[in-house]
């Protein structure tokens, strides 16, 4: 017997005695003269398609195909005719002189574009930059803004500096002129101060309390994102309520944000509650408890997916633990640091966290039957909490409740 390893050697030796002629027909290296030898080993020596595949680097699928378009091809002009591409470009070759002039000038492949284009000559930068390596240009090196020909450019935006904020009397034109009204509210409460005290992030150009009220306000006008906020750093009342010259950019709030822990939040909470109750706007005489998926569409592996009923389906999301009050609608609570199978005892993080703000527990609760478990419904009984549960109207409750006769009925109105 003849080892694997022994046959390859062999072979090694059999192909460094073949002369050139010889290697120019058993090893071809043109496409064509390729296609024309692994087709002949395979129509005229019957060779398997798999054997010749493999012997003359195909795939077995694509060559296959190869096979489906020879026998195709009735005329037998297979390997004589190649369609080549165009040997020039005419448009190129008639801007050719316009753009050697232009780069003579000191002109960028952009620049260049731009004149063409007010010239009325449809030429891609490619195009152009083909051009001038054709010709020998190099790379222009990276110039300064004043350097470059005059054009229409973005406006730059100012940087938010509280050292730059104006207060001459002056007219100023803005979209969230309802912001102010709420604004002194707020400033009435002293919210603005609860960061300072907590000593939250802030700089010289922009203090604790400007920062923290230029993240509230893109709640208060409905900003869904942080990264939408470049907009409105052109509106000068957007930067006024919030007392600085112009709002901050995008990656500043976004660092901001990702300074402040979920135990800021909680004492934030804590603070600013006290200031409600002290107000007499929040009763807690009642609470509306559920559950939020927010959707969340980064790259990371670490976040879950949960049900998002907004979109019917089960995808990467945040779950939100959030408590309401009944009367005043403001919300009082809430949690977005929750894993899986940690849902059913959120209820009694709220539970403490309303006895530390009010020295009592919440007296009555409202929320979704499918919130916690029916063991847990049994300890918060024992804390002495009313609570209602709210079922689903699923076909078999709804047909129990239309067998109910009319007098068993008690009408009452929920607003």
């Amino acid at each position: 017997m003849v080892s694997k390893n022994t046959s390859s050697q062999q072979q090694i030796i059999f192909r460094k005695s073949l002369s050139n002629e010889t290697r120019f027909f058993l090893e071809p290296e043109q496409p064509k003269q390729r296609q024309y030898e692994a087709l002949r080993a395979y129509f005229v020596e019957n060779l398997p398609a798999k054997d010749v595949a493999a012997k003359f680097g195909y795939t077995p699928g694509a060559f296959h195909v190869l096979c489906h378009k020879f026998r195709n091809d009735p005329e037998r002009k297979y390997f004589v005719e190649t369609k080549r591409g165009p040997k020039y470009s005419p448009k190129r070759d008639r801007s050719r002189e316009r753009v050697i002039a232009l780069r003579k000038k000191n002109n960028s492949v952009q620049d260049m574009h731009l004149a063409l284009k007010h010239e009325g000559i449809s030429l891609s930068p490619s195009s152009i930059w083909k051009i001038l390596s054709e010709e020998g240009f190099a790379k222009l090196p990276r110039r300064k803004d004043e350097e470059r020909p005059d054009r229409p450019r973005p406006d730059k935006a100012e940087y938010a500096d509280i050292r730059q904020l104006s207060l001459d009397p002056r007219v100023i034109e803005t979209r969230f002129g309802g912001v102010f009204l709420l604004m002194r509210i707020l400033a009435d409460m002293k919210i603005h101060q609860i960061p300072k005290s907590l000593n939250w992030y802030g700089s010289k150009m922009i203090p604790v309390e400007n920062a923290f009220l230029s993240s509230l306000v893109l709640k208060l006008i409905g900003r869904e994102r942080k990264s939408h906020i470049m907009d409105l750093v052109f509106d000068g009342g957007a930067g006024l309520a919030v007392g600085l010259n112009v709002l901050p950019k995008t990656a500043y709030i976004s660092e901001y944000s990702e300074r402040i822990t979920h135990q800021d939040n909680m004492q934030f909470l804590h603070k600013w509650l006290k200031r409600l109750r002290k107000a007499s706007v929040i009763s807690g005489e009642s609470f509306n408890l559920d559950f939020q998926s927010l959707p969340y569409f980064g790259e990371e592996d670490v976040i879950e997916k949960h049900y998002v009923s907004m979109r019917s389906r089960r995808q990467k999301a945040i779950l939100v633990f959030f408590a309401q009050d009944v009367k005043s609608k403001i919300f009082c609570y809430s949690n977005a640091d929750l894993r899986k199978g940690e849902e059913a005892d959120e209820i009694f993080r709220f539970i403490e966290f309303w006895k530390q703000q009010s020295g009592k527990k919440p007296p009555h609760l409202v929320f979704d039957s499918k919130l916690t478990t029916y063991k847990n419904l049994s300890k918060i009984n024992k804390m002495k909490i009313t609570f209602i549960t709210l079922r689903r109207r699923t076909p078999n409750v709804l047909k129990e409740l239309a067998n109910i006769s009319p007098s068993g009925w008690r009408k009452i109105e929920l607003k």
